[in-house]
């Protein structure tokens, strides 16, 4: 019988669980390009659920051929944790079942939570959503691709453009109980070239929040210390050198950037 979880972990309890617990495979996640599973993990009495993405079950991606997925998983939840916004769930690399893979810990979201990505229809955007791009169903109907003008989304933006995320889905957003927001599936991120793709494009152009501004600020100082250290296990150093280069950027720029010119913006499919 699965343990259901009775309450959320601590970080510390978490990361101790996913590098120090055994794995057992529950299942594949079907929808994943990549290998993707779930599995329990239990240590002392406690058992949560995990995802699992071995590194032998990575496709080849003739754009990302350096390193691996799975290091790539973890290296977004080392960024995470050094802004203390708690964005990604806690994320380690170890050995499991299939061999070496990124163990990330499961995010289970009520019945009852409400996404704050979307298609709405065009003429009924609600208050406080901003239109990222237009569409139409089947049936010619106009809808808009939006998102709330939330602070936590835009804590997400801003990381997203850290890392450069390459595909930020509005089904890669999770919203749990605790009222907190994360993301997950962060394979193709820290590329050199911008390559960001998101959902998320609502605040560009526009001044940066000032929380944000000092979080970069610290993230600059932690990468030319124990953050990029941590970064260079998993990274190429000069997609670490890179983080901190865009870091820079939209310091000076004190706006949230604008879509590339040269790359598709927005994921695909968006949902």
């Amino acid at each position: 019988m699965t343990a259901e979880p009775t309450e959320v972990l601590a970080e510390t309890d978490a990361l101790e669980l996913l590098v120090c617990g055994a794995i057992e495979i529950e299942g594949r996640l079907v929808d994943a390009s990549n290998t993707t599973l779930r599995a329990e993990i239990s240590l002392d009495g406690v058992t949560r659920r995990c995802v699992y993405k071995p590194v032998r079950g990575e496709r080849p991606l003739w754009d990302f051929p350096d390193g691996t997925l799975a290091g790539r998983e973890v290296s977004a939840y080392l960024v995470s944790r050094a802004t203390g916004w708690g964005l990604v769930p806690p994320t380690i690399l170890r050995d499991g079942p299939l061999g070496p893979g990124a163990l990330q810990l499961w995010i289970d979201e009520p019945e009852a939570a409400e996404a704050l990505i979307g298609f709405v229809p065009a003429y009924d955007v609600p208050p406080g959503w901003l239109p990222v791009a237009a569409a139409r169903d089947d049936d010619g109907d106009a809808y808009a691709l939006a998102h709330a003008d939330d602070p936590r989304l835009a804590r997400l933006a801003v990381f997203d453009a850290v890392i450069n995320n390459a595909d930020r889905k509005g089904g890669h957003v999770l919203y749990p109980a605790t009222g907190s927001v994360h993301g997950v599936d962060h394979g193709v991120s820290f590329h050199v070239e911008n390559k960001l793709r998101t959902v998320l494009w609502g605040w560009t152009g526009k001044p940066l929040p000032e929380e944000a501004v000092d979080v970069l600020a610290s993230l600059r100082q932690e990468l030319g210390g124990a953050l990029g250290e941590a970064l260079e296990e998993h990274l190429t150093i000069s997609e670490v050198q890179h983080v901190g280069l865009r870091v820079k950027r939209l310091l000076r720029a004190g706006r949230f950037p604008k879509p590339p010119a040269d790359w598709p913006a927005i994921p695909w499919p968006p949902i």
